[in-house]
């Protein structure tokens, strides 16, 4: 019953509304005049009583959840249709129409629609793609209107292009779709079928192939061992022929085809060719036989039917094969270790495999252990070429060149180790020893002598240093040459021996062309050098030396307690080098001197290290830095304030030593770092430095330091063993038993 049409009856429909424009049916867009207000002509917009609104777009009903875009919620989901439209065949009298079956695909996202055909075997016609992805407009009269999803249900025809297509079927996600939409689905139905189809597929049922042999498939067997090859190390006696030999072979098994390859193992000077391949890779015969003829063996066998021979006749394939010659060939079952296998009538032993063979056997055969079987024989000693004894004519080096060719060619010189070894800078590369004659002559007793060796060339150089009121000119003793050791053959067959670096230490006897030496003293150089190098001067080795003192001490260690409390008697832990040194040789007295020194150096007394000089050290710094003409301070202290966070007025050492770095002060590092350890400091922490006191300390501008004279480098090329340089005077023996005997906190007896 409606209500009267009284006041308070009568609902207002302008309320709530806000736009009262007539609507334009007129309006240009991209510069074009086009009609616009067709939809919705009425006032504000709306459509006028009676007029029936035309959507655009599929209508999706409202679900719960926040609300998405089309294109966002429906991304990638796409509704599938098997439809089918027929086609008429004109002037063909075995088809008058034709059934193509087709997928329609409606991507929801856009309202687009996709047609395919799927592609049929000599189909004579273009398929795939039949209509690419857009939205697709009605037929007339409604063109204006585009296919939405509520058009698309089992059963209904589509007319897309003048090509009317029935949908018979959808996949799963399409038909709940379409039935959550408030569709109702209907059942799915067959396509009609075609009958010319069904003619060519009864046609090619019924054919039979013209040539019925069996088809190999090889083609998985190379995909899945392609590079895939056995290596077998096989033997091949052939003695028993004449100017026969044993000859070692390598058989490839190439799992790809089953073909073998042997190659032949040729040693060096055996006056055979050196032939790339034994046997071409191919398939290897059992039983070879005779050579067949070409034509023999083929694929395929043919038979006389009817006719003459020649031409006019008639032939057949022949199925059962009657004619074939069925050869046998070898594979990677009969190929194991200890067998022996027929190479075209030579027998050939396999002896043993590669890793990769042992594991391919064990997985496949479970084959766990494959032992070699030994083949070669015990090859009789080498003998040595013998030298011819030199001549006496050159040096040894230069006649035993002379017997190597016809043309005679001079001795290579070890340029590597002249290269390595040539003095560079400050490294010298020679050891200097300081020497005396070992004679019983008074004169020749107090003689002291420097003995060079160069480590470039392993020359020796003998040189007495003059002394006045002597009555010997003193220079040069000995040149500059590589020196033989003593009692060898003049003319051998055998190359001499010289002397080489680790037959020169401290302690050490030589003789050189007829002169004796005992060297006593080295300088600072050789003894850090060797001590560097401890791997090949065991002399110099720490470890090797205080293992042979801990192995005599394990009867005297009473002894070695006694001998510490008489010469140390108020407990400071240092004893004389004379006194270590006395207390050494009673323990072990093989040992040479320059053992104990290598010991009394590790260990000695360093109480009276030389302490840096401020002041020195300023003065050498601006110095350094004048002569460079440096004079940006202001701006290295505007950079350290601006690394200086808190304004604290102190930063650590390595942020000062970046920022030198970083502003190219042109001042060596190591002369950098002895600064900052002397630098001003923080009361509470001694990492941080008042780095603009330390600015002001290397300014030559501003506060330049009194110049003081100084010599930058420590020459010592005029070294001649008479200045005590870097003298061992003190021993300090608490750490030396501590390494010896173990912590002195467990061994309180060793304490004097």
């Amino acid at each position: 019953m409606a209500l009267p049409f009284l006041p308070g009856n009568s609902f207002n429909k302008n309320l709530g509304k806000t736009k009262f424009h007539k609507s334009h049916h007129f309006d240009s867009e991209n510069d074009t005049f086009l009609m616009v207000g067709a939809n919705k002509p009425g006032i504000g917009g709306e459509p006028l009583l009676g007029q029936k609104y035309k959507p655009r777009n599929t209508v999706f009903p409202r679900g719960d959840g926040t609300y998405l875009p089309s294109w966002v919620a429906f991304d990638r989901q796409v509704l599938s249709f098997d439809a089918y439209f027929q086609e008429a065949v004109h002037e063909k009298r075995e088809e008058q129409y034709r059934v193509r079956q087709c997928k329609i695909y409606f991507y929801l996202e856009d309202d687009s629609i996709q047609v395919l055909e799927p592609r049929l075997k000599n189909a004579g016609v273009p398929q795939g793609t039949l209509i690419r992805r857009h939205r697709i407009p009605r037929p007339p009269p409604n063109d204006d209107e585009f296919y939405t999803a509520e058009d698309f249900n089992i059963g209904s025809e589509i007319c897309l292009y003048s090509k009317v297509f029935k949908i018979v079927d959808c996949d799963e996600f399409t038909q709940n779709f379409l039935r959550k939409m408030g569709t109702n689905v209907q059942r799915p139905a067959r396509p009609p079928e075609d009958p010319y189809m069904n003619y060519r597929k009864a046609l090619d049922d019924a054919m039979s192939p013209l040539r019925p042999y069996e088809k190999y498939d090889t083609l998985k067997q190379f995909l899945d061992h392609d590079r895939h090859v056995l290596r077998f190390y096989c033997h091949w006696d052939d003695s028993e022929n004449l100017f026969g030999d044993p000859r070692e072979m390598i058989l490839h098994y190439y799992l790809a085809d089953d073909t073998i390859e042997i190659r032949e193992v040729i040693p060096p000077n055996s006056g055979r060719d050196a032939v790339p391949v034994f046997l071409k890779r191919g398939k290897l015969p059992k039983n070879p036989g005779n050579l067949p003829q070409p034509g023999v063996i083929t694929d395929r066998t043919v038979l006389n039917v009817f006719g003459p021979s020649g031409q006019g006749s008639r032939y057949i394939l022949d199925n059962l094969k009657t004619g074939a010659v069925n050869t046998e060939y070898y594979t990677d079952r009969e190929l194991t270790l200890g067998s022996v296998i027929l190479v075209w009538g030579r027998k050939f032993v396999i002896c043993d495999c590669d890793n990769f063979t042992k594991e391919y056997y064990k997985n496949k055969y479970s084959i766990e252990e494959m032992t070699p079987v030994m083949y070669k024989r015990e090859t009789a000693a080498q003998s040595t070429a013998t030298l011819p004894p030199y001549n006496g004519f050159g040096s040894e080096e230069d006649s035993l060149c002379s017997t190597k060719g016809l043309l005679p060619k001079p001795p290579k010189r070890d340029f590597v180790k002249f290269m390595e070894r040539d003095r560079c800078g400050l490294e010298s590369n020679v050891l200097r020893f300081l020497g005396k004659m070992e004679t019983k002559k008074p004169i020749d007793q107090d003689r002291r002598f420097i003995i060079s060796y160069f480590l470039a060339d392993d020359t020796i150089l003998v040189f007495e240093p003059p002394v006045r009121n002597s009555g010997i000119a003193g220079g040069r003793f000995l040149e500059r040459n590589r020196i033989k050791k003593p009692n060898q053959m003049r003319y051998s067959t055998e190359p001499s021996q010289y002397y080489a670096a680790t037959d020169l230490y401290v302690g050490a006897h030589v003789d050189f062309n007829s002169f004796k030496f005992v060297l006593i003293d080295a300088d600072e150089y050789a003894f850090k050098f060797m001590e560097d190098n401890s791997h090949i001067f065991t002399k110099s080795n720490i470890d090797i030396v205080l293992q042979k003192i801990a192995s005599r001490l394990g009867t005297n260690k009473e002894d070695i307690q006694a001998f510490f409390a008489r010469t140390d008697p108020t407990g400071s832990g240092y004893i004389p080098y004379e006194k270590f040194r006395e207390m050494v040789l009673n323990v072990e007295p093989s040992l040479t001197e320059q053992e104990i020194m290598t010991v009394a150096r590790q260990y000695s007394d360093r109480r009276s290290d030389i302490i840096l000089d401020t002041d020195k050290l300023k003065s050498i710094i601006q110095e350094e830095l004048r002569k460079k003409n440096y004079e940006d301070f202001s701006i290295l202290i505007a950079s350290l304030r601006q690394e200086d966070k808190n304004c604290t007025g102190y930063l650590d050492r390595q942020t000062i030593r970046k920022e030198f770095i970083a502003q190219h002060v042109p001042l060596p590092d190591d002369m950098l770092q002895a600064a900052l350890s002397v630098a001003k400091t923080a009361t509470n922490n001694n990492e941080q430095v008042l780095y603009e006191d330390f600015i002001n300390s290397l300014n030559w501008r501003d506060y330049p330091a009194p110049m003081i004279q100084y010599q930058p480098v420590n020459a010592d090329d005029d070294w001649c063993g008479t200045r005590a340089q870097n003298q061992v005077n003190n021993i300090n023996y608490t750490p030396l038993l501590e390494r010896i005997f173990g912590s002195l906190k467990d061994r309180p007896e060793i304490i004097p």
